[in-house]
């Protein structure tokens, strides 16, 4: 698989994404605040692994820190966890992955007579076992999701929903990955996803890079793609999903929402159960975060904007639960009404512990 990020006795290895598909280069982070960095950067992107890096970026710190004393691991956690929170305010996965890892030390610094070294390597356990179980997650959400890709046709994605943007295998690609196992014939149409082009970038860099066939779209034309009858099914990932099912994901997928609506085409999220956000009531409420406008007024360096336009770059939008015909988890498939699958899905899961 493509080693998207890995845990190493001198820090955390990270590829770096914003070198692809030129370079295949890789970053190490030694503390939290290099985990942070990385993520604020986009060197590692795609909420599933920004749970996990989040989550290792914890354990780093913890591992890191000279605290002497519960107390001074207490208050030293704060400050890691509060660094990493600051980060990216759209993915939920991200403060899911804290949270974990602090729980855990947290508790753990709360019994008596512990040993710090003790709760260090807890931490770094724990990190690794997030790691460990998302690669189970994604062939989970391959499984269940392959069956309802076509058995011949074009599929059309949007951003880079794959090995990429987890630890290994993919969510969205991971279906698409999982359909073609089982023997299905698939063409994947890959949207460029301006202004980042990580569809252009990172998506058709790891489909090409496994044999399969890619042609990447400029945003614009999805629309005629569809007409034209190539485009039987679209599938994403996402970023966060609202109790209600209303899916926040990369700029841009909610007009594909409307554009696969409009076409008759069913419409596909495949995400972790860590990216629901059950006390987020609907979409309205899932802050979307703001990129720099340089991503936009810039190119490969070079400006293209004129200097007194006016820039609106927000990194996410909001497809309403009325667009998506299933959702698809590590849990199974869920359909709407997504108020009452969620919940239901949420209830079996409380039974079963």
């Amino acid at each position: 698989m493509i080693p998207t990020l890995e845990w190493t006795d001198a820090g955390v290895r990270f590829l770096d994404q914003t070198k692809l598909p030129v370079e295949e280069t890789y970053v190490l982070a030694r503390d939290h605040r290099d985990v942070a960095e990385v993520i604020r950067t986009m060197v590692v992107r795609g909420a599933p692994v920004l749970g996990v890096s989040a989550g290792m970026g914890v354990a780093l710190g913890v591992l890191r820190s000279p605290a002497r004393t519960p107390a001074e691991l207490h208050a030293e956690l704060n400050t890691i966890c509060d660094t990493l929170a600051a980060t990216r305010p759209t993915a939920v996965n991200l403060f899911w992955g804290i949270q974990r890892v602090r729980t855990l030390v947290e508790t753990m610094l709360q019994q008596p007579g512990v040993s710090l070294d003790a709760v260090r390597q807890a931490a770094v356990t724990e990190a690794r076992r997030m790691y460990d179980e998302d690669i189970a997650a994604c062939r989970a959400m391959g499984q269940f999701g392959a069956g309802l890709m076509p058995r011949n046709g074009g599929v059309l994605t949007h951003c880079n929903a794959g090995a990429l943007a987890t630890c290994g295998y993919g969510s969205a690609l991971g279906v698409i990955r999982a359909a073609l196992e089982s023997g299905s014939t698939l063409h994947v149409y890959a949207d460029e996803t301006r202004p980042f082009l990580q569809g252009a970038r990172l998506t058709a860099w790891e489909l090409l890079h496994d044999g399969i066939p890619t042609t990447v779209l400029c945003d614009n034309m999805a629309a005629s793609q569809m007409r034209a009858g190539k485009i039987q099914a679209v599938i994403v990932g996402a970023d966060r999903i609202a109790a209600n099912g209303d899916v926040a994901n990369k700029i841009g997928t909610y007009g594909v929402a409307v554009l696969a609506k409009e076409h008759g085409i069913p419409f596909y999220v495949a995400a972790p159960w860590a990216t629901i956000d059950m006390a987020t009531p609907t979409g309205e409420q899932i802050p979307i975060e703001e990129r720099a406008a340089s991503e936009v007024t810039h190119f490969n360096g070079r400006q293209i904007t004129p200097e007194a336009a006016k820039i609106c770059n927000p990194a996410f939008d909001v497809t309403p639960a009325k667009y998506v015909t299933a959702i698809i988890t590590e849990r199974g498939v869920l359909r709407a009404p997504y108020a009452r699958s969620l919940t239901q899905a949420v209830e079996e899961e409380s039974a079963s512990v």
